[in-house]
């Protein structure tokens, strides 16, 4: 036990020194997080989870297992070959672009989701399970109440804007752990670095399963409202670990966080299995969880209306406002501070909160 109070003690003197070098300022700018074991749902890490945010893309999850529910069902097979709907043709990129009447097998159609993002095929995989896209969404509603995903709404199959589509990054990990769970044999999907249509080669987005030693998956996501979205999953020595990352402001931070958060949870789960005993259920509510809020003018994208340079620069000014202000706080504040990062437990964070408003490719 000694030993234990040691390491955590060494652990805060650390995360005080990155705090004196802006690295917890840097963090403060960040979105969603929540890290957590897939085999129990044992919770390693946990931020702002309970925040309303735009999926993105990572409504496809969603899709794909409603489309895998089907399949089970014997609704339709892999095999089988799927049309394109004027309504398909219509959903802007990233898109496979077939014209109306052009066909995929559902195994194809699956990876095109899943590796490429296609917009358009998730409507093909609707009207082939429901009959329609509304039909289709219904069945996505139903299924969420269903796993528990008590903060989660869609209204399309793809994740384009819509403000009533929404969701957090615990009913994310829900969704996400039961698809693995429940149909390990769709596994190859998400762990595809890419994919062929043809004489076609299309790429994932998901840069950690080129880079991050044991990556098996998930999905990523993004857009201008949601900023860059992914679940990453990664398995080592038998264990596999999810971390569900929201908000970033480009593929490089999204990557480079996800990543930390799986390393951070592979490195230090052996005290975190004897700290901890909260997993995706038993973790109380966040009673300052935010309200859905767009991320737009924080994104690096000409897409969005920022210049690459203009919105790190406005980024940094922000970073240096947040560093200044912490700053100020004594050094048994700043203690108390991380020990309820490192816990991450919501109730400190309401505490240090006092009063906040409340908050919900």
């Amino acid at each position: 036990m000694r030993a234990a109070k040691a390491c955590i003690h060494a652990l805060l003197l650390c995360l005080m020194v990155l705090a004196a070098t802006g690295w917890t300022s840097q963090r403060a700018e960040a979105g969603p997080a929540l890290l957590f074991e897939v085999a129990n749902g044992k919770v390693l890490y946990a931020e702002d989870q309970d925040d309303l945010w735009f999926p993105a893309s990572l409504t496809k999850i969603m899709t794909a297992y409603v489309t895998f529910n089907a399949i089970k069902a014997g609704k339709l097979g892999l095999d089988d070959k799927i049309a394109c709907s004027l309504i398909a043709t219509l959903q802007p990129p990233s898109k496979v672009g077939l014209p109306v009447g052009g066909e995929l097998t559902v195994d194809v159609a699956l990876q095109a989701v899943i590796v490429k993002s296609a917009n358009d095929v998730t409507v093909m995989l609707a009207e082939a399970v429901a009959g329609s896209e509304a039909s289709f969404i219904e069945m996505m509603n139903a299924t969420a109440t269903k796993l528990g995903m008590t903060r989660t709404h869609f209204a399309n199959t793809n994740g384009l804007p819509d403000p009533n589509q929404y969701t957090t990054a615990r009913d994310l990990a829900r969704l996400s752990r039961a698809v693995v769970a429940e149909y390990p044999e769709y596994s190859h999907y998400w762990s595809a670095p890419a994919l062929r249509i043809g004489n076609r080669r299309l790429g994932s987005h998901n840069a950690l399963l080129k880079t991050f030693p044991g990556a098996d998956g998930l999905k990523t996501g993004f857009t201008c409202d949601s900023g860059y979205n992914v679940v990453a999953s990664a398995t080592r020595d038998g264990r596999k670990l999810m971390a569900v990352v929201l908000g970033e402001s480009s593929g490089d931070e999204r990557a480079v966080r996800a990543a930390s958060l799986l390393e951070h949870g592979f490195q230090t789960y052996g005290w975190k299995e004897l700290f901890n005993t909260n997993n995706l259920d038993t973790l109380p509510a966040d009673p300052a969880a935010k309200p859905l809020t767009s991320v737009r003018t924080s994104v690096v994208a000409w897409s969005c209306g920022n210049h690459p340079v203009q919105a790190k620069s406005a980024k940094r000014k922000k970073s240096a406002k947040i560093a200044k202000a912490k700053a100020k706080k004594t050094e048994d504040d700043a203690i108390e501070e991380l020990k309820g990062t490192i816990d991450s437990k919501p109730a400190e964070k309401a505490a240090a909160a006092q009063g906040a408003p409340a908050k919900a490719q």
